[in-house]
């Protein structure tokens, strides 16, 4: 077992949250000596969109923060059953906190830590163990796919740690004016944990059980390579089960030293990933070295979305203004829909899409990862019934509050979600990208004709923060 240590910091206090307000619109006065008649009837008015919260920023962590269960030592915070997450202060989460005992923080059902931090990336390191057989799996932020089931035996420890990232809306234009990323009501409030200043924690599993962990920023001779993801609700980090995204899953194929930052967003096409100022706060933030995973398509071509022209000459943008950071531009083309024939083969419900991001890809010489392809390999060994099992097909009363079927044949599950980014690492591998020296070797080569048995899948579900039917939750009508 490594060592566990660094230099240990206790955290600064931070400001409480400001919530931006906004004034009501007084109605124009009437004209000057206009005659006085009736009062016209009051228009109805539209409830106001709800406004995006901002925030203060945290004081930077100024080195290793390390929190231990029960009486802290050696200068780490002490963690107990009532410490809780504020506005001010690090703490268990999400109306949830462990036991905590003998140097063990552990509990029969998912628990949550936040601590306030401003945007960046982070290493997490744990120290996993306690007197009972623990089998860990754990998330960050909105539900991203960090650690998978570590198992740790009675009275053994297992030190396991990840790379994980941090943003807000915010930035700064090339000119040093502010800006800000247009966010969707789903993407902030109590529905989305991404796009805020504060690192959250998911534990997860069979009597999911630690002693200590620690929370290091990764900047200066620590600093990561990034991959930056830009797509749509297939590669999103879906905030909800069972909903998932092979953008959700993708960090559990790396080890420490590469960093997944998932930008994606449902109903994005490539025209308003631009228009909300989502490629621009890349931009803001990527650097030398940094991947830039492009996937877009199934909003594209709706009616009146994205012509084919406009969609080329997006793709082709951003590759240059990729690179024009000095960062590597990889293009992937998007999945399939369950979409069979009679004959038990995929039928292409995509257009001319994946065509023109190939062509794209060959005419500026960029990395392209095929998952058009893949997917349709992936699926068709699935088959039609099997292939049900990978997207967001649930007979009634699966879920609380769901009272009618759901068959999506757009979006996946967990178990969906992680076969397609074995597919994406399959395509890293194949294209020998730098970052595939970052990959688990733990995890086999994959082979989407022959796909993990769904029978023999399972990751912990994240448990529901609202009572309401899963499969009406607002992704659901982004398909």
């Amino acid at each position: 077992m490594r060592s566990f240590s660094g230099p240990l910091l206790a955290l600064a206090l931070i400001l409480p949250v400001a919530r931006a307000q906004t004034a009501p619109s007084a109605a124009p006065p009437a004209p000057s000596g206009a005659p006085a008649g009736p009062a016209a009837p009051a228009a109805p008015r539209r409830p106001a969109p709800p406004q995006q919260p901002t925030f203060p920023v945290p004081p930077a962590l100024k080195g290793t923060v390390t929190f231990a269960c029960g009486q802290g030592k050696n200068g780490g915070l002490s963690l107990f059953a009532n410490t809780l997450y504020s506005d001010t202060s690090a703490g268990w989460d999400l109306k949830t906190a462990p036991k905590v005992d003998n140097g063990t923080c552990s509990s029969d059902k998912p628990f949550f830590f936040s601590i306030p931090v401003p945007e960046g990336n982070y290493r997490v390191k744990i120290l996993f163990g306690g007197p009972a057989e623990t089998v860990v799996t754990v998330r960050a932020e909105a539900r991203r796919l960090m650690l998978e089931k570590v198992a740790v035996k009675a009275n053994a420890t297992l030190e396991k740690d990840f790379d994980v990232n941090v943003r807000v809306p915010e930035f700064k234009n090339p000119d040093g004016t502010p800006n800000r990323v247009r966010l969707k009501p789903r993407e902030f409030g109590d529905r989305n944990l991404d796009w805020d200043n504060k690192l959250t924690l998911e534990f997860n599993g069979t009597n999911p059980s630690f002693h200590a962990f620690s929370i290091t920023p990764l900047t200066g001779s620590h600093a990561d390579a990034v991959v930056y993801l830009a797509g749509d609700s297939t590669m999103v980090d879906q905030d909800s089960e069972p909903w998932a995204s092979w953008g959700q899953q993708l960090p559990r194929f790396f080890l420490p030293g590469m960093v997944i930052a998932n930008n994606a967003e449902s109903g994005e096409t490539s025209a308003s990933f631009q228009g909300e100022q989502r490629f621009a706060k890349i931009m803001s933030v990527i650097q030398t070295g940094d991947f830039f995973f492009m996937q877009f398509n199934h909003n594209d071509q709706k009616p009146g979305a994205v012509p084919l022209d406009k969609y080329k000459q997006i793709l082709t943008d951003f590759v240059t203004q990729v690179r024009a950071k000095n960062a590597i531009p990889v293009i992937v083309t998007a999945q399939h829909r369950r979409n069979f024939d009679a004959s038990g083969h995929i039928t292409n419900s995509l257009g001319d899409y994946p065509d023109a991001a190939r062509q794209v890809a060959a005419d500026t010489h960029t990395y392209l990862i095929d998952l058009t392809a893949m997917s349709k390999t992936l699926f068709e060994a699935m088959g039609d019934e099997g292939s049900k099992h990978a997207f967001m097909y649930f007979p009634a009363n699966t879920f609380p509050g769901q009272t009618r079927e759901y068959a999506d044949n757009t979006h996946f599950n967990g178990y969906g979600a992680y076969e397609l980014a074995r597919c994406i690492v399959n395509g890293i591998r194949e294209n020998k990208l730098y970052i595939a020296g970052h990959l688990d070797p733990s995890v086999p080569v994959f082979d989407p004709a022959k796909p993990d048995p769904f029978a023999t899948f399972y990751l912990p579900p994240t448990p529901l923060q609202r009572k309401e039917d899963p499969t009406q939750i607002p992704q659901a009508d982004l398909k």
